[in-house]
């Protein structure tokens, strides 16, 4: 009996009505009148009570933004349905235009979740939207959403009624109803109620079924006839206004075009055209009651001046693409020259000219040099590569020494010149450094580099013990040999395995007579012993303790049970307590020496 639900077929207006529900972090009512629920006032909205909020995180519900784009904490309408079905909503649409159509639309989504605490049993939302006259008493339009379902990503989905006011019917009343019962479900949020116009959508084309045409400065004054074409999805009946504009957006009634055509003639300058249309005549002057055609442009391109031609070209004006058409081709730049030469174009004469010479070979060439000219970069090349040898000598020099670097060179009446300044064929020298001679004869060279290198005394840093390793550290870099008794020596800076005594460690010069020595006092505490008659860690060994003012000794099992003591003597301790061999397990230690007390362990094993 009444239309359903649907959209506007035809050419929809700006919004003459929007309600967004405000924005704000506060909850606020619905004006008085507006709904039949109690408002929720800061709790969660039962069965029956609604809310209009920025958030919908109540009970299990999805938490959503509203719908309004660009919304700073954006409202919306939040309803948990009522146990009975009914009305929930209703406000009244004022300001509207008496004979038009308009489209009403909302969007609206599922609150309830399809996984949440009502599972398969929840109740879908099923909305009634119903568009009544102002008195309430004749109802214009109706449509129902159907049963809308939860889900695990809930969408907003718009809804929308088509209606058309009577005459002399200004304002509509709109109502909201739940079809379905509240309960487990059946809750919602609305956002976005919207009223607008609705028209058919109307093309605007000329006798040769374009929507604009340009024309030429050349071709005016400009004469066409153009015709508003409405889609007919809308209205039944069609009453026209035509106007025109200079720049799009402000416009003139043309006096007397109310037809479906309008004759343009004599246009000069460019413009706009379009038509403003209602379905009864009475709401043409009411802009709130009709809709606009398509815009007709008619474009007046103003011809360019006759543009500067080269001389070979010629100009020709096209009043189609009102531009001027050059052509003419430039006499072809002549070929095959020779990279020296370069060719410009007489303007006057209207050809090319061609200029230049080829550079001249140079002269005065050393013995092993020869030329040849090279087209590509059109440039004489010298070629050839002076005859020169290079020789490297590395000599060492022990401090304090003087040596002579003296020249062997197969080249015949040498010249000889040193880096030092010396043109001699031999220097001598006292220091360390790289000296460096030409050798040469105007034609062969032979260049002649003495890397001199000198030998320094050694120079002890520290001397360290590390276990049972002895290290010695120098200051100085060089081949160095090193000992630990005078006369085994060893390329090796670390002794490895050394009892504990003072020793005399020496490091000298393999290359120089140089020998430096320092005592060195190696003490350690072994980390093991394996007493079992190899010869190799057979005792917990200290030794050195004779080169202390006084030493005490004392070896505790790991419960503290004292079994070995000794008192300012070396030790040679064979894992026994009262003649009895003790077993695998670690023991432990306290040395008092110089003064201070060291405590440890270490491990016997059988």
């Amino acid at each position: 009996m009444f239309a359903q639900l649907g959209f506007c077929q035809g050419n929809s207006g700006d919004p003459i009505f929007l309600e967004t529900f405000g924005t704000g972090l506060t909850d606020s009512p619905l004006p008085a009148g507006t709904t039949t629920y109690t408002y929720a006032n800061g709790q969660a909205p039962e069965d029956g009570l609604y809310t209009v909020s920025s958030n919908s995180n109540y009970f299990d519900w999805f938490d959503i933004d509203d719908h309004t784009p660009n919304d700073n904490n954006g409202r919306m309408l939040i309803v948990n349905s009522d146990f009975t079905a009914g009305e929930f909503y209703r406000t009244n649409i004022n300001g509207l235009c008496e004979n038009t159509t308009y489209e009403f639309s909302s969007w609206l989504i599922n609150l309830t979740p399809s996984t949440g605490f009502c599972g398969n049993s929840q109740i879908p939302i099923n909305v009634r939207f119903e568009i009544w006259d102002n008195t309430d008493t004749n109802l214009l339009a109706s449509g129902n959403t159907g049963d809308i379902f939860g889900s695990n990503s809930p969408n907003w989905d718009q809804y929308a009624l088509v209606f058309q006011t009577a005459p002399s019917q200004t304002s509509v009343i709109l109502k909201m109803l739940n079809n379905g019962s509240g309960g487990c479900g059946n809750d919602l949020a609305i956002d976005d109620i919207t009223f607008k116009s609705c028209g058919d959508s109307i093309a605007v084309a000329d006798t040769s079924n374009n929507n604009s045409v340009t024309v030429c400065s050349t071709q005016v004054p400009y004469s066409e006839t153009i015709t508003a074409m409405p889609d007919n999805a809308v209205f039944s009946n069609h009453f026209y206004q035509w106007q025109i504009s200079t720049d799009g957006t402000n416009w003139t009634d043309i006096n007397g075009e109310t037809g479906a055509s309008l004759n343009i003639n004599n246009v000069t300058t460019s413009a706009f055209y379009r038509a403003k249309v209602a379905e009864f005549q009475g709401n043409l002057d009411n802009s709130d009651c009709i809709t606009f055609s398509d815009i007709f442009q008619v474009i007046i391109n103003q011809a360019p001046a006759q543009p500067n031609l080269e001389c070979w070209e010629t100009a020709t004006f096209n009043d189609n693409t009102c531009s001027w058409e050059i052509s003419g081709t430039q006499p072809p730049q002549p070929t095959n020259l020779e990279c020296w030469e370069v060719t410009f174009f007489n303007d006057a004469t209207c050809s090319w000219e061609v200029s230049g010479m080829q550079p001249e070979a140079p002269t005065d060439l050393l013995c092993w040099q020869s030329t040849t000219f090279n087209n590509e970069t059109c440039q004489w090349e010298i070629t050839g590569t002076q005859p020169i040898e290079s020789r490297d000598v590395f000599i060492n020099l022990c401090q304090d020494e003087i040596i002579e670097l003296e020249v062997e060179s197969d080249i015949v009446n040498p010249e000889y010149m040193w880096n030092s300044g010396e043109e001699t064929e031999s220097i001598n020298v006292n220091s360390a450094g790289v000296y460096v001679v030409e050798v040469t004869n105007g034609c062969l060279t032979e260049i002649i580099t003495f890397t001199v290198n000198e030998i320094i005394p050694p120079v002890i840093e520290t001397i360290e013990s590390d276990g049972s390793s002895i290290i010695v550290n120098l200051l100085t870099e060089g081949d160095y040999q090193y000992s630990v008794d005078g006369v085994n020596f060893q390329s090796c800076n670390v002794f490895n395995n050394q009892p504990s005594r003072l020793y005399t460690v020496f490091v000298r010069s393999i290359e120089c007579d140089f020998e430096v020595s320092q005592e060195h006092l190696h003490f350690f505490i072994p980390k093991f012993m394996t007493p079992n008659n190899d010869g190799v860690n057979d005792f917990f060994s200290i030794n050195a303790l004779e080169f202390f003012p006084s030493s005490k000794v004392f070896i505790f099992d790991r419960y503290g049970k004292l079994l070995f003591s000794a008192i300012n003597r070396n030790i040679n301790w064979d894992g026994t307590f009262n003649s009895e061999d003790l077993p695998t397990s670690d023991y432990w230690y306290l040395i008092e020496i110089g003064g201070q007390q060291l405590r440890g362990h270490f491990a016997l094993k059988r």
